[in-house]
């Protein structure tokens, strides 16, 4: 799936940061059947929307389109983004699909987005799949902010795609102010942003069950700039090729899957200082400026433990909500004492850290196990 530049202002910032992607099919596949896992009718009757695609090469669109009648889907809907509104370092060619179209404008196919649409079978050939997809250029470039792509969200239910790293803040945002169920890509810094914590630890969206902190290899356009580091762990993991691999994305999404549901199997205190190796070299230090300690793994979160721990952010991949409550972040918390401990020996309205023995350590996510119900 295509990740790209949503308007002609973030143009330059995009391709500075090599921000167009395409999604590996079997990475959709993989997230979806996890859902289904946990609730095989989450797609029957829906409208799914899948913006900032580009549905003739889309993995999303071929995965829902195939699938079309097996999840019980009401509607799909695809849309791309202009190609003379995203910087490319080849020029734009139509495809064959679109050229051999009868709908087919020379004009449109530079300055209009297209939209794909899925609801009968138009072949008559008895089964709904990607041939029956019908599509037509979109009256303007496709930008996910405009009127015409905000209509065609409300309309649908959940919302699918992976939007481009660095406008992640923004699509997010305009997901969840429209209150849509949704499963988007991003990148793991994202759980940080205060425009996405509240929402975790107010238990409306979560990480999703596959891709968490795991390499996921994407696709890239041709002339791509890949870090040879990059390109190289795609070819171990059979890749070779307009290929890069990224070891920080995972998905963030509010459909339920079981996965999340899994509570973590933990050792006492007094276990993991005899057992785990990172808890014997360093121990359970407490923070200069809060009350908590310092768990440093996942793994040495200890189950005895009453009080405030800071975890890393990667403790949102084993995240239960029924084992454990978040009280806060390091960058983001409605808690006072909170919002001002952290500041620490930072100045006070910008940056905020947790301090042991003078020094800064990495983001923290506060928590502490929640008390068994009576």
């Amino acid at each position: 799936m295509t990740k790209v530049s949503l308007n002609h202002n973030f143009d330059a910032a995009r391709k500075a940061k090599n921000d167009e992607f395409y999604t590996q099919y079997h990475d959709i596949e993989k997230e979806m059947n996890a859902y289904l896992e946990f609730n095989p009718d989450v797609f029957r009757d829906k409208t799914i929307l899948l913006p900032c695609d580009d549905p003739e090469w889309s993995n999303f669109t071929k995965y829902f389109a195939q699938k079309f009648t097996e999840l019980g889907l009401k509607k799909l809907i695809s849309t791309s983004y202009a190609p003379s509104s995203k910087p490319s370092q080849i020029p734009y060619q139509p495809t064959l699909f679109e050229l051999d179209s009868p709908d087919f404008d020379e004009a449109k196919t530079q300055s209009n987005g297209k939209i794909f649409t899925l609801t009968q079978d138009k072949t008559g050939d008895g089964v709904i799949n990607v041939e029956d997809l019908q599509w037509s250029y979109l009256e303007g470039d496709g930008d996910f902010r405009s009127a015409e792509i905000r209509a065609l969200r409300d309309e649908a239910d959940i919302i699918i795609t992976n939007p481009p790293f660095s406008m992640f803040r923004e699509f997010f945002g305009w997901i969840v102010n429209a209150k849509k169920d949704f499963a988007m890509i991003g990148n793991m810094n994202a759980i940080t942003y205060k425009e996405v914590f509240p929402f975790i630890q107010a238990n409306k969206v979560w990480l999703g069950a596959t891709g968490n902190g795991s390499d996921m290899v994407f696709r890239v356009p041709e002339g791509f700039v890949v870090a040879p580091k990059d390109k190289e762990k795609a070819e171990k993991l059979g890749y070779v090729g307009d290929y890069t691999r990224l070891g920080n994305s995972c998905w963030f999404t509010s459909i339920e899957h079981g996965r999340r549901h899994e509570p973590l199997s933990l050792m006492t205190m007094e276990e993991n200082k005899k057992f785990n190796k990172t808890i014997q070299a360093v121990g359970y230090a407490e923070y200069d400026n809060y009350v908590a300690i310092e768990v440093p793994r996942t793994d040495a979160i200890p189950s005895d433990y009453e009080g405030v721990m800071g975890v890393p952010i990667s403790f949102l991949h084993k995240y239960d909500p029924e084992q454990f409550e978040i009280l806060g972040s390091q960058r983001w918390s409605k808690s006072p004492d909170l919002a001002r401990i952290y500041r620490g020996k930072k100045t006070l309205d910008t940056d905020k850290a947790t301090l042991i023995n003078g020094k800064e350590t990495y983001d923290r996510i506060f928590i502490r196990h929640r008390k068994p119900s009576s």
